[in-house]
């Protein structure tokens, strides 16, 4: 069972969806037992990273989050959900974040065009469960506004290039994060979520 954290923000369905095409069993819950339960985790989400962490908190899932982190449960951030488990955020002021990975999410920064949208191709650095069948040059659909910045470079598993390296996928044991929207990229992003998929098929624990 994968169970997708429900706290209020994040398209829901589409990552759902996306994962029954894939034959997964699915539960959607903002139930901290159900996610302490569940064989794997996905946090999605879209937003504000200072209001997600308040609804988190507010619903008792960081520590439910972190404990299933530290059990070595198969764990997937997507979009926010990404941005979500690094240390902080300079978002409409600072925040601390899930602090599942070391670093910070910052702004993009420069006379370009944000948010980041469209289309954009990936530079792989590291092999990775989660990259099985992903190849460099695939391209990925983005969207949003601010970039992270781990502070240790060897969680970083794929970027792209927009106006400077942006990281896409990061992966450190069990936990991951996907940047851009898998769930709209295509064969590409369905490859990455089925690989996901696997790990929790195969009961990997880190």
């Amino acid at each position: 069972m994968i169970a997708i954290i429900d706290y209020g923000m994040g398209n829901l369905r589409s990552v759902e969806k996306a994962l029954q095409s894939l034959g997964a069993d699915v539960v959607v819950t903002g139930d901290p037992a159900a996610v302490r339960q569940a064989d794997g985790v996905i946090l999605p989400g879209v937003g504000a990273f200072g209001d997600a962490m308040e609804n988190l908190r507010a619903q008792g899932l960081v520590a439910a989050i972190q404990d299933v982190a530290a059990a070595g449960t198969p764990f997937l951030g997507i979009c926010l959900g990404m941005q979500l488990l690094f240390t902080s955020s300079e978002e409409h002021g600072f925040h601390e974040g899930l602090n599942l990975i070391a670093g910070h999410v910052r702004r993009f920064q420069g006379d370009f065009k944000i948010p980041h949208i469209g289309w954009n191709d990936l530079t792989l650095h590291q092999e990775s469960p989660l990259l099985q069948g992903v190849e460099a040059g695939d391209y990925v659909y983005w969207v949003h506004s601010l970039v992270v910045e781990p502070k240790d470079r060897g969680v970083l598993l794929a970027t792209t290039d927009y106006y400077g390296e942006v990281p896409g996928i990061v992966g450190q044991g069990n936990v991951f994060g996907i940047q851009f929207h898998p769930e709209k990229s295509s064969r590409v992003g369905l490859t990455m979520l089925g690989n996901f998929v696997e790990l929790v098929r195969e009961g990997v624990r880190a």
